[in-house]
């Protein structure tokens, strides 16, 4: 037997010993195949051009030797954005976070883009007026490519209450690699659960333009998933997401 004695660092704080079964082997790492590319060329379809992109100008694409097939052999899935939406208190958080852990605990890398969350950082500039929310859907949606693109099977949970924003983050990335899963519960049980308090606030009009009351939600027309209840009852988050795991199998993003 062998044991580790916790560094000095940890005086103060009650001592373990941790017993080990035997000498620590060193892991064998399977190797990647890398796809050789010359450094500072483009990216298929792109040229070396200096060009400009709407108020960016004088750039230029620089292509990195280390392209996404690789990264997806490393991680051994495939690269995705599960895009989750619908109104209010239909459980997109609660979903994204069940399906997140789900897919952790099978060995895959997940990443999830929570709406709220990304007001606290990244989109806190951004109001709830219309215009506001297509650059909030925008911004995403460009977070979400660059995730995908890693090989990480990015999450993106938001109300997205407008089909044409959406729709602008399916054509970000490769058709087949994103994933629109609409949460189609009705109004009245979004209302009821109201976790946030925000349809109490919107039916006494303190808060205007919010979603399914005074500023309409756009269903998917062709989403991937509908995630509807059954027999008048929700299913379980945990329900829910095996059914978008069952999708991602048979589709074959949890394989490279």
């Amino acid at each position: 037997m062998h044991t580790l004695t916790p560094p000095s660092c940890f005086s103060g704080a009650s001592t373990h010993r941790l017993s080990l079964p035997g000498p620590i082997q060193a892991v064998k790492l399977k190797p990647v195949a890398v796809t050789r590319v010359r450094a500072g060329s483009m990216e298929p379809g792109r040229n070396n051009a200096v060009t400009s992109v709407e108020k960016a100008t004088n750039i230029r694409w620089h292509d990195c030797p280390i392209r996404n097939i690789d990264r997806q052999n490393l991680l051994q899935q495939k690269g995705c954005v599960i895009w989750i939406t619908g109104l209010s208190g239909s459980g997109k958080s609660t979903l994204a976070c069940a399906l997140s852990r789900e897919l952790h605990y099978r060995g895959h890398l997940t990443y999830v883009l929570d709406g709220d969350n990304l007001r606290h950082g990244l989109n806190r500039d951004l109001s709830f007026k219309a215009e506001d929310r297509a650059e909030n859907i925008r911004r995403v949606g460009e977070v979400a490519k660059l995730f995908a693109d890693a090989g990480v099977i990015c999450i993106a949970s938001l109300i997205s209450p407008y089909r044409k924003d959406r729709d602008a983050c399916r054509s970000l990335v490769p058709q087949s690699t994103f994933i629109e899963v609409f949460m189609d519960f009705p109004l009245e049980i979004c209302e009821a659960r109201d976790p946030k308090g925000l349809y109490k606030l919107a039916r006494t009009g303190k808060i205007k333009g919010f979603t399914g009351t005074d500023d309409p939600y756009e269903p998917p027309l062709n989403c991937e998933i509908v995630l509807q209840p059954e027999n008048g009852k929700c299913p379980s988050p945990q329900t829910m997401a095996e059914q978008v795991v069952s999708y991602l199998q048979q589709n074959g993003f949890l394989h490279s």
